[in-house]
């Protein structure tokens, strides 16, 4: 008796023992891209996006190919910011000639850079045509039978050559990014267990999937591409996703497609079970999730994009600036200063550039990080390199506010001083003054960074320029350093 109960305890402990080594070896993997290739820039944000898990969602928009920036922008001035994500399209739709997908293509390349250089994430969608067709979205949302879709990824077919030759067209805008240092979340052959789509609902969809994988990373050598499968929520249309799914190793994110508000817990622990530790997403949304839900049963999803139109068509003003303002949703502004690394931290102080005339003209003697806008130089010059009277400074950065409400800024100058909040003019007192008070009023989000500039000068005599706050939860006081944060 106490030799089998021993014998028990050991075959427990040894499953104990090996079960913690195969999870360790997981989780290794599962955090591992799938092209092994992979660039140091996707690397990068492959870590962050891991890193960023469980702290809230990265907000994202859709644009179409004709009008690259279009819905983004009218997001940043109806919401107050850009998303952190953005939307791309690269699959033609309108029958256009070749030199006008051509040109379209290259319009998206250049928004996607400009994109990237400002601190957001691109990610791209292919609304591919049936190879040899023309690019129309009866081609895109055509049926097609298993034997008929079985010749396009037979190689040595009519079928296959016309699908390699499409996929090299696409190729080339991915190369420009990949040139231009731009990683990409490439999110191809979406809502594949839907019957919509010419790749939808086909027993053999894996294999298009690798084939299109092989060619991008190994023919065309594309290691700038994470890459994001994503079927649709399983509802009456189309089919459970496992079904079509391709495997960890040719997939670095698994995202859902969700629409009417389906926002159910059962997709989201549904696709987190599928991946088993590799990033989840909504890669498409009409309505606006709530944060509420997110934050509170739903946080694995690393970002969600917004389709197009549908921004409007689904959602009120109303809705779409209380999202882009609530403290579990990542902005374009926050996502940037927020490192690949398991803490969420940010730089303090604003970037002072500092000139030897009144206007903020030519280039700066100085350039310094200074901990906050608190100077009262009297007499004296800010730093040797700057003359005591007749010298300028701007200072740019961010704030942090603790309180969601309207706050009154003050200024306390000697001479004139200007101050923007988000783009808005706060406080306009550019003029000669000795030590003068003025006020101007902003509503601040708690949690969210604010973007400020404030421009100073000094004509002659004593200097000083300061920065308070005021508002109903916080009483007037110098803005601390800790309420301000650096602008790369």
């Amino acid at each position: 008796m106490e030799q089998r109960i021993l014998r028990d305890l050991l075959d427990s402990a040894s499953r104990l023992v090996n079960d913690v080594r195969w999870q360790a070896s997981f989780r290794s993997l599962v955090m591992e891209p799938a092209d092994t290739a992979l660039a140091p820039p996707a690397k990068s944000l492959l870590k962050k996006l891991y890193s960023l898990q469980g702290k809230g969602i990265i907000s994202g928009q859709h644009d179409y190919l004709e009008s690259p920036d279009e819905y983004s922008n009218k997001l940043k001035n109806t919401g107050g910011f850009y998303p952190g994500l953005h939307g791309y399209e690269l699959g033609a739709i309108s029958n256009q000639t070749e030199a006008v997908i051509a040109s379209q293509r290259q319009a998206v390349v250049d928004s996607a850079v400009r994109w990237h250089k400002a601190g957001g994430i691109v990610t791209m969608s292919y609304h591919a045509n049936l190879p040899g067709t023309a690019p129309a979205w009866s081609n895109v949302s055509m049926s097609l039978s298993e034997a008929d879709f079985a010749r396009y990824i037979t190689p040595g077919t009519v079928q296959y050559t016309a699908l390699l030759a499409d996929l090299d067209k696409a190729a080339l805008s991915l190369q420009q990014l990949s040139n231009a240092g731009v990683p990409v979340l490439w999110r191809p052959y979406h809502e594949m267990n839907g019957g919509w789509f010419w790749w939808g609902q086909k027993s053999r969809f894996s294999e298009l999937w690798n084939l299109m994988f092989e060619r991008y990373t190994g023919y065309h050598g594309l290691h700038n591409l994470l890459w994001v499968w994503s079927p649709n929520a399983k509802n009456q249309w189309s089919g459970e996703p496992v079904d079509y799914y391709p495997g960890a190793g040719r997939v670095d994110v698994l995202a859902l497609d969700i629409y009417d508000g389906d926002f159910k817990a059962s997709h989201h622990d549904g696709l987190w079970d599928l991946g088993r530790g590799k990033l989840i997403a909504i890669g498409e949304n009409g309505e606006l999730p709530s944060p509420a839900v997110l934050a509170s049963s739903q946080s694995k999803w690393s970002y969600q994009m917004t389709w197009g139109k549908l921004l409007y068509e689904k959602n009120t003003d109303a809705v779409i600036k209380a999202y882009m303002k609530n403290s579990f949703v990542i902005t374009r502004d926050e996502y940037r200063f927020m490192p690949a690394g398991t803490e969420i931290t940010t730089a303090a102080g604003v970037k002072g550039e500092y000139f030897n005339n009144i206007t903020l003209s030519g280039a700066p003697v100085l350039v310094r990080t200074d901990p906050a806008v608190n100077f009262v130089w009297r007499q004296s010059s800010p730093d040797p390199a700057v003359a005591s009277d007749n010298f300028s400074v701007r200072w740019s950065g961010w704030l942090k506010a603790e309180f969601s409400e309207s706050y009154t800024i003050y200024s306390s100058s000697d001479d004139g001083i200007r101050v923007w909040i988000d783009g808005g003019l706060v406080i306009d007192s550019w003029i000669k003054q000795s030590g003068q008070e003025r006020k101007g009023s902003v509503n601040l989000t708690a949690g969210r960074l604010h973007e400020l500039r404030v421009e100073y000068f000094e004509n002659q005599g004593d200097a000083k320029a300061v920065l308070m706050w005021e508002s109903p939860s916080q009483p007037k006081v110098i803005i601390p350093a800790g309420a301000y944060i650096l602008a790369d």
